[in-house]
């Protein structure tokens, strides 16, 4: 047994760890930190990501919008400070849909979404537009100098000249700008960096038991392949990701999360369908899967595959990845949500690249011409962790000493930074954004708060 110290010891080395050493040695001044984890760092599911961000998040949850419009500044000033090494872009995410009724609700959801920006709306002549401002289209490199707020286009031609690759039946384009993507592999290595210059160390290792002393944290076995290493720390953080719960089970504790299975498809778009500029893409509406005659009659004709001629939800959604002579595409759909045990590998779905090809071409046509032959697709994916309202996790725990940085759901690369912030100022004493209440585990104990969210519809997570 050898036996070590530690300012704060951090189990699980995904973005949420790394991001709450990066702010705990660097900006805090916190001298050991000791990150924990049995797998490389980045390897369970942050490197499972879109690797997009967003500060769209419409609806009632303002505390969501603040924190991630927080956790975009911080993106950006790091992107700035490394000479923008992890390649953050700001190409926007843009909603379709060839609903009225969708349509509609897109509209009512950019005027009421001022918080976020302005709001420019472009009609066809005739139309009474708020902004007299013309659409700009992003540009395909860097964050600067892009508009922020949200783009509504009403108007067809105006479709049509700039996503003429779209379905010709888009009626409508919520074009929010304050988002794009990164590499995560790389901001992830980058705040890794910075904090192991400010005194931040790895511990390969499983972390099997949290002692207490007193009632408050005292020290953390972690089991190695060879030994046991007992780390004598004040102050324990659980960012175990999909694993929280397990480990909260050290402390006797059960958190109110849940888990979802995603997965996403990476192929060679060697006919060059999707352009490279595009932005990232999500097709609204509920469809039904384009079969031909004989494959309906087929797929009817067995109770096994019955289901794939019903309804899909709305969601599907792509983008261009790599560099802009690349070829490689993302494409990601959760029509299945329900909630799952994780269980590592994820399990197999192979029916999921062609599901998802062909909800994909309801939104880009051409991307049929693969139908026959798709590209050779690489599959992988993990689990969002979810509270049921889908807020984060950042805060103290019930024991004195413990606290919980978790349930980041899909959205984990792009909050990391905003909800590792917090949970930092949560430890050290330091004063707490307006937001916080609004991610610590005590909200569950609030009447009203319960009644509230009871309301809410949908997650607002792809």
């Amino acid at each position: 047994m050898t036996v070590t110290t530690a300012d704060i010891l951090i189990c699980g080395g995904g973005i949420a760890g790394i991001a709450a050493a990066y702010h705990l040695t660097v900006r805090q001044g916190v001298p050991r930190v000791l990150l924990v984890d049995e797998r490389p760092l980045l390897s369970l599911t942050s490197d499972k990501s879109t690797e997009a961000y967003r500060n769209w998040w419409p609806g009632p949850d303002a505390a969501m919008r603040r924190l991630m419009n927080r956790s975009i500044d911080l993106l950006e000033e790091l992107a700035r400070a490394s000479h923008n090494r992890f390649l953050l872009s700001r190409r926007g995410y843009v909603y379709a849909t060839a609903d009225p009724q969708r349509a509609a609700g897109m509209k009512a959801a950019a005027l009421s979404a001022t918080d976020m920006g302005d709001v420019r709306l472009h009609e066809p002549d005739g139309g009474a537009p708020l902004s007299a401002c013309p659409y700009i289209p992003a540009a395909a490199e860097g964050f600067t100098g892009q508009p922020d707020g949200v783009d509504l286009l009403l108007d067809p031609a105006l479709i049509r000249r700039h996503f003429s690759y779209l379905s010709p039946q888009t009626i409508a384009i919520l074009h929010a700008r304050r988002c794009g993507w990164f590499s995560g592999q790389q901001l992830g290595m980058y705040l890794w960096e910075q904090a192991r210059q400010h005194g931040a160390e790895l511990l390969p290792g499983r972390v099997t038991a949290v002692q207490l002393a007193q009632g408050r944290v005292a020290r953390v076995t972690v089991q190695q392949e060879s030994r046991a290493v007992d780390v004598n720390t004040a102050i324990f953080i659980n960012a175990a990701g999909p694993l929280v719960n397990e480990v909260a089970a050290l402390l006797g504790l059960e958190l109110p999360i849940f888990h979802e299975r995603h997965r996403k498809v990476s192929f060679r778009d060697h006919l060059g369908i999707l352009p490279r500029h595009a932005p990232l893409l999500i097709w609204e509406d509920a469809q039904r899967l384009p079969w031909n005659q004989e494959e309906q009659e087929w797929l009817a004709d067995s109770a096994d595959t019955r289901w794939l001629l019903e309804p899909f939800p709305g969601g599907v959604h792509t983008r261009p990845e790599g560099s802009s002579d690349g070829q490689t595409i993302l494409l990601l759909w959760a029509y299945h949500t329900a909630p799952a045990t994780p269980i590592f590998p994820l399990p197999a779905d192979p029916l999921f690249p062609e599901l998802t090809l062909r909800g994909l071409s309801t939104m880009i046509p051409g991307l049929a011409a693969y139908f026959e032959q798709m590209p050779r697709p690489y599959v992988d994916g993990g689990y969002y962790t979810k509270t049921r309202e889908n807020r984060l996790l950042s805060c103290p725990l019930p024991v004195p000493g413990a606290y919980v940085l978790g349930a980041l759901s899909g959205y984990g690369l792009m909050a990391a930074l905003a909800a590792a912030e917090l949970l930092a100022a949560h430890i050290v004493g330091a004063a707490l954004p307006d937001y916080a209440p609004a991610f610590d585990l005590r909200r569950y104990q609030d009447v009203a708060y319960l009644q509230e969210i009871a309301g809410w519809a949908g997650s607002l997570q792809l």
